[in-house]
């Protein structure tokens, strides 16, 4: 008798596998330091192939035109002497447009400076990732640390329940103490409840981040309490470097329509064999355009206006650039303070609600001092958590605008 039905152990079997699967795609994120090195994110991607491409065009910009191979036959097919080949004439030809005024070597520099505007393209592209990571990074750590005190807040409000309960019941407090303070835990697990919506949020945003396919359940504790400050010598700011390297192709290009007024020479070199007088000669020739309508100008024009513009641009990137450094440190040393304050803000609350507590269980508060002292240690720990966050977020950007790398270590 067949049966459909796996056995026991194989149906043990599957679970275990589906078991170890899920571990094996939710994993704990590695170090920010570890995902800074190993990132394979598709925008990093997409920065190192148009890197390679603009390689790819450099190398082609140095090629010489191909010579043309020309084959001819005349005298033929016709009437009389001509209605077969014994007066045709064949000549076989090769010819090669000469480049002049230069435009060769204008537009291979064209090409060398769009692949260093490339370069300095992916450098300003790793650099804004690198701070993006780091604010996520840091932005999921502190969810998960919002998650702990919120969870923590949920186990503190029960204790205080059960306080509140245990003096009711012994005719110390009112009823209404006892319902305020389960009042209190259910808002407490409604903050839970939010917590965690927003821990794995943040969890997923940096899994996007780092492309692939994995999924966080967890981040290594550093990013909130590690972000190093930048250097003291900064480096240039990448968008400035993106700006110049945009102008100086923009002087190039220019150059380039310059020379491509000058027109080009095809000169030709051949053999034609005279079938009718059983002899060979050689041809030669070469041909030139006349710039009679056509001198480029149009195309002068419009790279003149697109190296002014450039300029243009370079100067607003260094006053942007400065601006911004300014900005960011002002913003990093106001960070540092604010977390400083919080730190000191929160174990003044912690004392404070140790000895609120204190006080209920032996009489002499009443149930809503100690509410509002534990309310005022969440709020606490909120706050050291945001000035931890926003100190991460400001160091992050504060070693973009100095073009260094965020979180890495810089000499």
């Amino acid at each position: 008798m067949s049966s459909n039905r796996w056995p026991p152990r194989a149906a043990w079997a599957f679970a275990a596998c589906g078991a170890l699967h899920g571990v094996a795609a939710a994993q704990t994120a590695p170090p920010l330091e570890t995902l800074l090195r190993e990132a394979a994110a598709p925008r990093l991607i997409v920065v190192e192939a148009e890197t390679r491409a603009a390689e790819g065009r450099a190398q082609q910009a140095r090629a010489r035109p191909n010579p043309t191979l020309d084959l001819q036959v005349e005298n033929v097919g016709g009437s009389g002497p001509y209605h077969d080949f014994e007066a045709a004439e064949t000549t076989l030809s090769i010819g090669q447009v000469l480049e002049l005024g230069g435009k060769r070597g204008a537009r291979t520099a064209t090409a060398r400076a769009e692949f260093d505007t490339a370069r300095s393209r992916a450098v300003l592209g790793r650099v804004a990732y690198a701070r993006d990571l780091v604010v996520a990074y840091a932005t999921a750590e502190a969810a998960s640390e919002r998650l702990v005190v919120a969870r923590e807040s949920h186990e503190l409000a029960e204790a205080d329940a059960r306080a509140a309960r245990l003096l009711v019941d012994n005719g110390k407090e009112a009823e209404l103490r006892a319902l305020q303070a389960r009042a209190a835990v259910s808002v407490a697990q409604a903050e839970v409840s939010r917590a965690e919506a927003e821990s794995g949020g943040a969890l997923a945003r940096l899994a996007a981040l780092t492309g692939g396919e994995r999924t966080f359940t967890a981040v290594t504790p550093g990013a909130l309490d590690h972000a190093r400050r930048a250097s003291a010598v900064a480096a240039q700011a990448p968008t400035v470097a993106v700006a110049e390297a945009e102008q100086r192709v923009a002087t190039r290009k220019l150059d380039l329509e310059h020379r491509r007024a000058t027109p080009d020479v095809t000169v030709n070199f051949g053999i034609r064999r005279l079938a009718g007088e059983d002899a060979i000669a050689a041809v030669a020739g070469f041909s030139l355009p006349l710039p009679l309508f056509d001198r480029n100008r149009g195309a002068v024009k419009a790279a003149r206006a697109e190296a002014d513009a450039a300029r243009a641009r370079l100067l607003m990137a260094q006053a942007d650039a400065v601006a911004d450094r300014r900005g960011a440190e002002g913003e990093a040393a106001a960070a540092e303070r604010s977390a400083a304050a919080a730190r000191e803000g929160e174990a003044a609350a912690r004392e404070a609600y140790r000895l609120a507590r204190l006080g209920y269980e032996a009489g002499k508060l009443p149930l809503l001092e100690l509410l509002s002292a534990r309310r005022d240690l969440v709020s606490a720990r909120q706050r050291a958590i945001e000035a931890r966050l926003a100190r991460a977020k400001a160091l992050a950007d504060l070693a973009q605008a100095n073009g260094q790398v965020a979180f890495e270590d810089t000499q």
